[in-house]
């Protein structure tokens, strides 16, 4: 006779060992990092060293790309790990881009500085709850508005450039706005930015695509500013090209049921 608890006993009467579960390791440490990129960002900004702020955002923003593939490499994937790369993603790329715009330039334009700064925040928050609800029914190749890694890099280059040439005060306060109110709603268009997960990462590729991210790198270094924020800059303008060149060829612009595969890759939202 036993307390009436006949989950704990097999049928020998034996006690049935329980499955605990548990959280995998591995991709949520890539996660907590990247969330610790955000934090650093808005330390640093908080203490006026507005360059590494930004190299914070951009730290982060490589962490995040890493979490989501190591998570199906070694096939540790997992709901708490999705839900909380999206928290890590509204810190990271979200709340901590708001806050440094916000104290390297926004805050000398009053009431529209923070108002352009909340706008940002917001639409980060929409368009990572819009992302987690349209996974299954947005074509893979195609983000559906600009991905919160890609507006927060927008935002963050733009402060490390400004920082690198040494300009500062009124003078970048009111293109700070625009980027930052750009960046923000153009998060939550419907606009398709191409989201190079078609690219094959796991076959063999032929020796001269070796040679030419060899030399992406040092064409990186050479003035790292300068170089991030074009690239993301021409990034942040792509969507509303190739926006424009679907409907001039009379092709679906949305990017909505044009594909029911889901996304393999997660790694920007």
């Amino acid at each position: 006779m036993h307390d009436g608890n006949d989950s704990d006993f097999d049928h020998g009467g034996s006690v049935a060992k329980k499955r605990r579960k548990g959280i995998f390791i591995l991709p949520n440490l890539f996660t907590l990092a990247a969330l610790f990129g955000g934090f650093y960002a808005v330390v640093m900004a908080v203490n006026s060293h507005f360059d590494l702020a930004a190299v914070g955002i951009f730290c982060a923003m490589v962490l995040d790309s890493l979490d989501g593939r190591v998570a199906r490499l070694t096939n540790t994937q997992s709901a708490f790990g999705e839900q909380m790369d999206s928290l890590s993603d509204m810190v990271s790329f979200g709340a901590a881009p708001a806050i440094i715009s916000y104290v390297w330039a926004l805050q000398g334009l009053g009431r529209w500085g923070w108002i352009a700064a909340f706008v940002y925040c917001a639409c980060t928050a929409l368009r990572l709850a819009r992302f987690n609800v349209n996974t299954a029914v947005v074509d893979k190749r195609y983000f559906q508005g600009l991905p919160s890694p890609a507006a927060a890099a927008l935002v963050a280059g733009f402060i490390w450039l400004m920082v690198d040439l040494d300009v500062k005060g009124h003078a970048v306060a009111w293109p700070m706005f625009a980027l930052t109110l750009y960046a923000g709603l153009t998060m939550v268009t419907n606009v398709p930015f191409y989201s190079f997960k078609d690219v094959p990462m796991k076959r063999s590729v032929p020796f001269a695509a070796i040679v030419l991210i060899a030399l992406a790198i040092a064409v990186v270094n050479i003035d790292p500013p300068i170089v991030m924020f074009s690239l993301f800059v021409v990034y942040g303008l792509s969507g509303y090209l190739i926006y424009l060149w679907r409907k001039a060829k009379g092709m679906q612009t949305s990017v909505i049921s044009t594909s029911t595969d889901e996304p393999d890759e997660r790694g920007l939202h």
